[in-house]
């Protein structure tokens, strides 16, 4: 299975927002960077954020879901 990634934060509480977000409307997200990002000092920002990932065939309709306003 593909992942992509469909966004990149810097902060570890709005990651986990997004991914439990994706998770209520049954995506299946998955963040490779959670733990190092939380437990080492400037790792965040290093590698340019927390990324969100998502099964390739998930991607298209995950982003459109992030995009349209939170209701």
């Amino acid at each position: 299975m593909n992942l992509i990634t469909i966004a990149n934060v810097l902060n570890p509480a709005e990651a986990g927002l997004i991914c439990s977000r994706l998770e209520a409307a049954e995506f299946h997200p998955f963040m490779p960077d959670q733990f190092s990002a939380v437990n080492t000092d400037g790792y965040t920002l290093a590698i340019g954020g927390i990324r969100i990932q998502v099964p390739e065939n998930e991607a298209a309709e995950a982003k459109e879901f992030l995009a349209a306003p939170a209701a």
